[in-house]
């Protein structure tokens, strides 16, 4: 808006100013609901009072022109037809469908909060930095766009990269799962393929059953897409099957998930015993089984289990894999193995959502996969993340000494899942440990019922740096030591 006076003109200042106005208004230049200056912007503008422009604004309040409003000074307010004179808010919070109303996002907020700079984070499952330099991506990138007959930026197929597909099949036979490029489907991460097989094939009321422990975008999933959760307990073979047949009868599942390879949080490895005993339940009862396996390259101190899927003839399981743990942290990459025509089904539902799959981090990951570099860095991980493991568990015994904490040393994967002393609530040793600039997950989150788990918490050594995981053990250690005396402290506060 620009207003322009002539200190020279017989006409009073307020006037010009209310002239101006008043003709931009009915020439619509000034539209209705236009925010004006407030009086003290305008007056220093123009050079002037104050006091002259309360006058003109009040001339023209007095004509039904602008309004004012507490806090956010004057508005034009003429409307040429009726109903811009009456303003009905939309009520937003009404429109939000009430299963997002009532979302719970504490997990998320405690793991966005986590990678805040000042804080040192077990909080994610997030990959190793070590095993790639900043120099050899740049690189990578650098050979990827110089390609002759290059791709269009930006672009790939609904199915994901053909090419990617192919490499990703051929990686797959190493791990005795024989498949093709049409039984692929290419996504960003597992939280997403899950979403997109859940919204094709779960319809309301559907039940899934899972691991009473899990990862809480699993069971969040299910809600949002309508499902019911059925959980199963867990021990250190993974998920129970002792009376799994009588709970299949009874609840007549949709779908059976399980998180093969290295459990989140847990660190539970599935037994190949129970992996064939789900196998064969999938068979007689025909549901299908949901098998997430991105920890399965993870592994120190046993030997690669085979997969669910690769012992799968009758065509049963869904395969979900995630390069999360093994690629460069941020490069979002995984995929689906299913039926051809469920893969095809699955295409159509992301050309519906998405214009594209990244282009990028699927470029990246043929780049590694052609050249071979992949599968030389596992075993890179693997040693990195051994050695990490290691260096946590040396402080984990301090604390078991001197705190009573319990946990198993999983055989690979990257979380601990450790008890806390009787009395200590993860939540509030969460609190103390922020103080001291460390961030892990209470056990709550990972369970579907929020009572449960408060004495357990979950701690990730993959991502953080050696000496990060020994400046953050001996934090932890301090926070432990403040929260057991606060612990002390309200317990003779009852006693009394």
């Amino acid at each position: 808006m620009k207003i322009v006076i002539n200190k020279n003109d017989k006409t009073p200042l307020y006037l010009q100013i209310y002239g101006q106005v008043k003709d931009m208004i009915f020439k619509g230049t000034l539209v209705d609901g236009y925010p004006l200056p407030s009086e003290r912007g305008l007056a220093k503008d123009l050079g002037i009072h104050r006091n002259t422009v309360i006058r003109a604004y009040s001339e023209l309040r007095d004509e039904g022109l602008i309004s004012s409003h507490q806090g956010i000074s004057y508005r034009v307010s003429y409307g040429s037809l009726p109903c811009q004179k009456v303003r009905k808010p939309v009520n937003w919070e009404a429109l939000v469908k009430e299963e997002y109303d009532s979302f719970e996002s504490d997990f998320d907020d405690l793991f966005s909060k986590s990678y805040e700079a000042h804080l040192i984070s077990f909080a994610g499952g997030v990959a190793a930095r070590e095993p790639y330099s900043t120099a050899e991506i740049a690189a990578a990138f650098g050979r990827i766009l110089k390609k002759k007959n290059n791709k269009p930026y930006f672009y790939t197929p609904y199915q994901g990269d053909k090419d990617l597909r192919g490499e990703i099949a051929d990686f797959m036979s190493r791990k005795g799962i024989i498949t093709k490029p049409g039984n692929i489907q290419i996504f960003s991460e597992n939280n997403q393929a899950l979403d997109f097989l859940l919204t094709l094939m779960l319809s309301p009321g559907d039940k899934v059953v899972v691991p009473d422990i899990m990862s809480p975008d699993v069971y969040r999933t299910v809600q949002l897409a309508g499902g019911e959760v059925i959980t199963v307990p867990m021990d250190g073979e993974g998920m129970v099957c002792h009376n799994l047949e009588a709970l299949l009868e009874r609840e007549r599942p949709r779908f059976i998930y399980v998180d093969s390879s290295f459990n989140n949080p847990t660190g539970v490895l599935l037994s190949l015993e129970r992996r064939k005993r789900l196998l064969e339940l999938s068979y007689k009862y025909r549901i299908p089984i949901i098998e997430e396996d991105e920890g399965s390259e993870l592994y120190y101190r046993t030997k690669a289990i085979p997969s669910i899927k690769s012992m799968d003839t009758g065509n049963n399981i869904l395969y979900m894999y995630s390069f999360s743990l093994t690629m460069i942290p941020g490069v979002g990459i995984s995929f689906v193995i299913t039926d051809r025509e469920v893969a095809s089904k699955l295409s159509k539902l992301v050309s519906a959502r998405l214009v594209t799959l990244d282009w990028a981090p699927q470029m990246l990951m043929l780049e590694y996969m052609r050249s071979g570099l992949f599968m030389e860095r596992l075993d890179a991980f693997r040693k990195v993340c051994g050695e990490k493991q290691n260096l946590m568990n040396r402080y984990l015994r301090r604390l078991r000494k001197n705190f009573a904490i319990e946990y198993a040393l999983p055989a690979g994967g990257v979380y601990f899942w450790i008890k806390l002393p009787d009395g200590m609530e993860g939540k509030s040793l969460l609190a103390e440990a922020q103080k001291e600039g460390v961030a892990f997950i209470p056990g709550n989150a990972f369970y579907t019922k929020k009572s449960l788990g408060n004495n357990y918490i979950r701690l990730n050594y993959s991502y953080p740096t050696k000496e990060e995981i020994k400046e953050g053990m001996e934090k932890l250690e301090i926070a432990m030591r403040r929260t057991q005396e606060l612990v002390h402290k309200k317990s003779k506060q009852l006693v009394l």
